[in-house]
């Protein structure tokens, strides 16, 4: 079955909290603290799978969770790092954030891999916090928590040329005859339920793949007919061959009919307008002009390529114009830049944190000289949203103590610069920007 689209909850892996211990030997007296760190959470990872074409494997399953870190141990044992889950993708593969739609990553070109939810790091156990003033620390880091995220995956099609057309225009003749796909052919509307992607092998001509796009009608941007499930998989395309039919079997004009389509493309995604086109005017062998009437193809031709858009008689029944029309289609592909679409991030899990307010304390330490302890029962949360370990998330860190009020309640506390700050283990020195 193929599958598109796809919601699902991704979970990283909790930290594990950190050990309170200390150390207990026949002839060592008064051991000093030896509590390990607990194990890191697994990350969310997606890769790309070349094996794969569709999402199938996300309709049925919708949580998936990395494993948990293990808590630390006495006599210094760190706790077990949780498992990795890593879930396949095919390639072009965008991972949005559910809620607001925008993309986390683009598993194409280059970017076979990515980190999209990191798990929490261990809580560092008693050993780490033993100063000169507090030999005995009685008091260990917790884990940081799992976090959830729900996204949702599309996957748009890599192809170098979308077919594009009204029903039974022939699309999908047309894709047998001049690739290796074989997909489904029958004379009745919405044969092809599906995008078929083929592989275009014609003597003297070099490859490409095109991609049969189904299910365009009048309407489709806005969910009519079935073209609205599919008109995400033009969007990677280098350009579009138009297909009509200039013999009007149907009843349809082949004129009204690119424009009709054209207005479908613009209303879905404006850039669509500016992709360039060819259109291929097929079942000319069915054409049969009574005196006096006008050629359905030079019509087209006399509309269209003053305009810049190429118009090629060809039968997709018999095979004649075909040639000449891929031969076309490949030298304009080759002044085409190569390069494949790829959405840009707007959405960093990494940094990504709670929009309710963190209230909190800030005390001065009366255990610790020059040390100020902030608290509160968001705090630690927050700090587990937040990757520290990368620039952009330690500049994240900074911007919100300055806008949730912390610094300055900092300095009305009587902090000076070298100060130490700890936030539920983790220590930062003091410097006023």
């Amino acid at each position: 079955m193929f599958a598109d689209r796809a919601k699902i909850i991704l979970r990283s892996g909790k930290g594990g909290d950190g050990h309170v211990s200390f150390r207990r030997e026949k002839f060592v007296a008064a051991g000093g603290p030896d509590g390990g760190d607990g194990g890191n959470g697994g990350d969310v990872i997606f890769e790309v799978d070349p094996g794969l074409n569709t999402l199938a494997d996300y309709r049925h399953r919708r949580k998936f969770s990395a494993g948990d870190g293990k808590e630390g141990d006495k006599r210094r044992c760190h706790g077990k790092d949780g498992e990795d889950i890593v879930l396949k993708v095919p390639e072009g593969t965008v991972i949005y954030e559910a809620s607001t739609g925008q993309v986390i990553a683009d598993m194409s070109g280059e970017n076979r891999r990515a980190v999209i939810l990191k798990g929490g790091r261990g809580g560092k156990g008693n050993m780490n916090y033993a100063t000169p003033t507090m030999q005995v620390p009685k008091y260990a880091q917790p884990g940081q928590p799992a976090r959830e995220l729900e996204v949702r995956l599309e996957l748009k099609l890599i192809a170098d040329v979308g077919l594009v057309g009204f029903p039974s225009v022939g699309k999908s003749t047309f894709l047998s005859r001049v690739s290796n796909a074989d997909p489904k052919i029958a004379d009745y509307p919405f044969t092809t339920l599906v995008p078929n992607l083929g592989v275009v092998d014609v003597e003297g001509c070099r490859g490409f793949v095109i991609a049969d796009i189904p299910g365009l009608i009048e309407g489709a941007s806005a969910g009519a007919g079935l073209g609205f499930e599919f008109l995400r998989h033009i969007e990677r395309c280098r350009m579009l061959i138009h297909l009509v039919d200039a013999a009007s079997l149907d009843g349809r004009d082949p004129v009204a009919d690119v424009y009709a389509i054209n207005e479908e493309l613009k209303t879905y995604n404006a850039d669509l307008e500016n992709k360039p086109q060819i259109i291929a005017a097929n079942k000319t062998d069915a054409i049969y002009l009574e005196e006096g009437q006008e050629n359905p193809v030079e019509r087209l031709k006399q509309e269209f390529e003053p305009k810049g858009i190429p118009v090629f008689p060809v039968s997709c029944a018999t095979g004649k114009g075909i040639r000449e029309l891929l031969f076309e289609v490949q030298n304009r592909l080759e002044q085409i830049p190569k390069d494949t679409q790829i959405y840009r991030q707007e959405f960093d899990p990494q940094v990504m944190i709670p929009n309710d307010s963190l209230p909190y304390t800030v005390v001065k330490s009366e255990e610790e000289p020059d040390t100020y302890v902030v608290e509160g029962p968001k705090i630690e949360k927050m700090l587990g949203y937040t990757n520290l370990d990368s620039e952009k998330g330690f500049a994240f860190f900074q911007k919100f103590l300055k806008d949730s009020g912390i610094l300055k309640d900092l300095e009305d506390a009587g902090i000076k610069d070298g100060d130490t700050v700890r936030m539920y283990g983790l220590h930062f020195d003091y410097y006023k920007s």
